[in-house]
Order: C-alpha cells, then sequence, then structure tokens
C-alpha cells in the first residue's frame, strides 16, 4: 500500500509540473528580454549576497567589538599616564584620575561581551553564568559580581583566565573552585567567582 501511495504521490507530482512547465515559459515570454536580464540580475545578487556579504557580516562584528576594546583600553592607558608622567597632583586629582580608571556603570554589557569572546578564544565552554549588580549608596564605584562556570582543560582555563584579567582590567577575581569527575579527566569544572569595579 506504501509503494501505491508513493507512486500515486509521484505521478500526482509529475502531472502538476507538466501543467506548471507551460505557464512558466509562457510568464517567461511575457516578460521579454529585459525582464530575463532582471531576473537572472536577481539571482546573481543572491549568490553574491550568500557567497560574499553575508560571511564577511561576521567578520565585521568581530573587528567592531576588537575596535572597541582597544578605545577602552587605550582611554584608560592615557587616564593612567597622567599619574605616571610626574606631575603634581593634589589629593583630589588623584583620586579623580583612579575613579576615571574605572569603566562607566552602563558598560557592562560591552565587559560581559568581552569575556564572552575570551571565553571562545581560549577555546573554553562559559555557561550559565549569574551576574548581580551591587551599588551601594555611599560608595563611589558600583560592584558587578559575577559567577563565572567554565568547563576546559588546566591549560586553557589558565589562559582564559589571564586574557580576561588583561582583556578586563577593572575586574577581579575574588574565589575559584574546581572541581574533576575523576582522578584521570583531563576536563575540569571551575567555578570563578569575579567583581567587576564600575564608576558611577
Amino acid at each position: 500500500m506504501d509503494r501505491n501511495f508513493l507512486n500515486w504521490n509521484t505521478e500526482t507530482a509529475q502531472a502538476r509540473l507538466n501543467q506548471l512547465l507551460p505557464q512558466l515559459r509562457w510568464n517567461l515570454g511575457r516578460i521579454g528580454s529585459i525582464g530575463k536580464i532582471g531576473l537572472g540580475l536577481m539571482a546573481a545578487t543572491l549568490i553574491y549576497l550568500f557567497s560574499a556579504v553575508l560571511p564577511h557580516d561576521a567578520e565585521l562584528e568581530k573587528l567592531k567589538t576588537r575596535a572597541d576594546t582597544l578605545q577602552a583600553q587605550l582611554a584608560s592607558i592615557q587616564t593612567g599616564s597622567l599619574a605616571e608622567s610626574g606631575i603634581k597632583m593634589s589629593g583630589d586629582q588623584a583620586l579623580q584620575v583612579f575613579y576615571d580608571f574605572f569603566p562607566a556603570i552602563d558598560s557592562s554589557p560591552f565587559w560581559i561581551r568581552e569575556l564572552t569572546r575570551v571565553a571562545k578564544e581560549k577555546n573554553v565552554e562559559l555557561s550559565s553564568s549569574d551576574y548581580r549588580l551591587i551599588n551601594e549608596a555611599d560608595a563611589r564605584l558600583a560592584r558587578y559580581e559575577m559567577i563565572l562556570p567554565v568547563r576546559g582543560n588546566y591549560k586553557q582555563i589558565r589562559a582564559f583566565i589571564a586574557a580576561a584579567l588583561e582583556a578586563v582590567p577593572a575586574m577581579a577575581i575574588s574565589a575559584v573552585a574546581v572541581r574533576r569527575e575523576n582522578v584521570t579527566s583531563e576536563i575540569l569544572e571551575v567555578r570563578l567567582e569575579a567583581n567587576l569595579y564600575l564608576n558611577k
């Protein structure tokens, strides 16, 4: 019965196709040579879109993110260079330079994206992170508490921690908990507790 049903479906599809082909030829004849050129150009545009434009969009997004990172790092270096240049500053000026080192409170999504980028770059698995903003009224800095569960081998996790602290200079790691399923396993499950300090 299944074979009969399949044969019937094939015959039905063939009959439908035989009906559509003359209509398609007639419509192509109606649009003329200019219309055919237009259809060809549309097809070429779609092929170019999928083969050349869309693959470069992801690369462009990566470059934009990297440019934002470098600009943020440059701003923090320029702020720090004033203190290192030997210029005498008053206590208030030195304190202001210190606070200016920390990124703005609304920049936390950028720094979280940076951590995700570093995790991908170092081939560690970063999943189900927890974030909590601690904003005390009398403090000049807000604290963004992050719990980052990462998974990978020892070398990968060590490289991730070093690169994360370099990419996010206002972050400090407050606790590290390491777990391994068994003695022979090379994969570690690490729970990093980190604080990102933000300027209000």
